[in-house]
């Protein structure tokens, strides 16, 4: 069987990231901050750390300078280790000027350096899910079945299949079919792949193994397949031997400002269904040596809270604390995201200090880093649907967010009544 050091992850991390603006108004998706202290692309490096795939390559291209930093920062592997992480960047060539156009296109336009490192199989990843993985058992699957591409697929609930792309399998596993978001009950019935009345329907995770020629074979065989989920796979399943590999723990496609604020809410709670404290599969991050978190006459009730931050005399209930929060007293914060600060600076040219000034009261919202909030800064969430832009702040559906760097004068109030 062959070894895991014959497959090349190939991580990608350059999408705009439209649906999570503003987090992703000064950075990539990928290096968009989760859970208090981690990046986004965290997950899937620390994936392929923990499956035993020591050789990465990282697709970037939009504003990509905090995604460069957070990698080569941290993901550093030791002078006795043959592994390596390495960025390929979007770049102009004398057969390209243009940016990468989706997924495939990424990765065709970056086909001669994947191909210098002589890797016999290729691992296609999003840097944008959270979710815990041992590739590993992919990689055997897919070698067992000799496989061309092996697509990792999740069951999917009988309500949402008309979210999903659905794929059919076969017994033996291979695929034969796949439809795009079907709402017709009548074809839904023809891509039941599972014995499961509840989750009778399989879709793609967005996880690709290639035989590296295979890839090549179509990449540069159908120029005009722009993306793998809409285009490559759909073609392939026709021409090719392509298996679905079963994956039934947790996975959260963090694409959408609601689904980011509710999946970092969701790891607040004792029970969460993911978690980053497992000793076989660590997650891992930035090392910034901070110093534990002070918190002085607080009431703080289903928290996540992260290192180096100070909280005085207020009440934080359902919330994500990040890196270096600053609280003063009388804060009153629920069903939030603070994603703290990039340093310990106190004091800007606005005057105002980084962090929360005191008497704020805040409600589901989401702070980027370094945001400063004046004394009685009022915050509430919109209902369900609500889509506002101003220069200071922006509603997506519903959750107010306050876009990194932002000065919000003492007093200040958003909430539905006062806009």
């Amino acid at each position: 069987m062959p070894a895991l050091n014959e497959i090349l992850a190939v991580i990608m991390g350059g999408g705009r990231g439209s649906r999570l603006y503003p987090l992703t108004k000064l950075r990539a998706k990928p290096a968009v901050p989760i859970a208090g202290k981690y990046r986004l692309i965290d997950t899937t490096l620390s994936n392929c750390i923990n499956s035993g795939i020591y050789r990465i390559a990282v697709l970037t291209q939009f504003n990509s300078v905090s995604l460069h930093r957070h990698i080569t920062r941290t993901f550093n592997f030791d002078t006795f280790h043959t592994g390596w992480v390495q960025i390929l960047a979007a770049e102009q060539t004398p057969e390209s000027a243009d940016w990468y156009q989706g997924t495939a296109d990424a990765v065709r336009k970056q086909l001669t350096e994947i191909q210098v490192t002589e890797a016999k199989h290729i691992l296609v990843l999003a840097g944008d899910h959270l979710y815990r993985m041992d590739y590993k058992e992919m990689a055997e699957f897919h070698f067992k079945n000799d496989a061309d591409i092996t697509v990792a697929v999740q069951p999917v609930l009988r309500e949402d299949a008309p979210r999903f792309g659905l794929l059919k399998r076969e017994k033996d596993g291979r695929i034969s079919d796949f439809t795009e978001k079907p709402k017709d009950q009548e074809i839904q019935k023809k891509f039941i792949s599972r014995d499961d009345p509840e989750r009778p329907f399989l879709g793609s995770m967005g996880i690709y193994l290639f035989k590296t020629q295979v890839l090549i074979d179509l990449l540069k065989g159908f120029p005009a397949y722009d993306d793998f989920g809409s285009d490559v796979i759909p073609h392939a399943i026709k021409t090719h031997q392509v298996y679905g590999c079963d994956f039934d723990g947790y996975w959260r496609d963090i694409g959408t400002i609601r689904a980011f604020y509710d999946t970092n809410l969701e790891l607040t709670l004792s029970d969460a269904l993911f978690n980053f404290y497992d000793l076989k599969g660590p997650i891992y991050t930035h090392a910034r040596y901070l110093p534990g978190s002070t918190v002085e006459d607080s009431r703080l009730k289903d928290v996540l809270l992260a290192e180096g931050c100070r909280i005085r005399k207020a009440e934080i209930i359902h919330s994500v604390i990040g890196l270096r929060s600053r609280i003063a007293s009388g804060v009153r914060i629920k069903d939030s995201i603070v994603m703290g600060a990039d340093s310990y600076v106190t004091k800007g040219t606005s005057g105002i200090p980084v962090g929360i000034g005191e008497n704020c009261d805040l409600e589901g919202v989401i702070l980027d880093k370094n945001v400063r909030l004046g004394k009685g800064v009022v915050i509430k969430p919109f209902s369900r649907g609500t889509d506002l832009d101003t220069e200071t702040f922006v509603v997506r559906d519903g959750i107010v967010i306050i876009p990194k760097n932002t000065h919000i004068p003492a007093e200040t109030r958003i909430t539905p009544e006062d806009i």
